[in-house]
């Protein structure tokens, strides 16, 4: 079966963040750095909603899994880095 392939800013609207450029910069300058003792999906700024979907994307390497590393990746960056 063929995987789709989804954009960083679809991943926003999926966890019903604003998903423009300015937004997706707003969101990981607010919440960057994430420690790297917290597992992404337990980050405290997620709602349990939005921490189920990480969760479930990630460990069923679903199609979504390949953009939820990047946000990890991402959220895990200095700020301004």
């Amino acid at each position: 079966m063929e995987k789709s392939f989804h954009r960083f800013s679809e991943l926003f609207a999926q966890l019903g963040l604003r998903m423009d450029e300015a937004g997706i910069r707003a969101f990981l300058k607010t919440h960057s750095p994430l420690p790297d003792d917290v597992l992404l999906a337990d980050a405290p700024f997620w709602t349990p909603a939005q921490a189920a979907l990480l969760r479930e994307e990630l460990l069923e390497d679903a199609d979504w899994a390949e953009v939820v590393d990047q946000l990890n990746i991402a959220l895990r960056a200095p700020v301004g880095g």
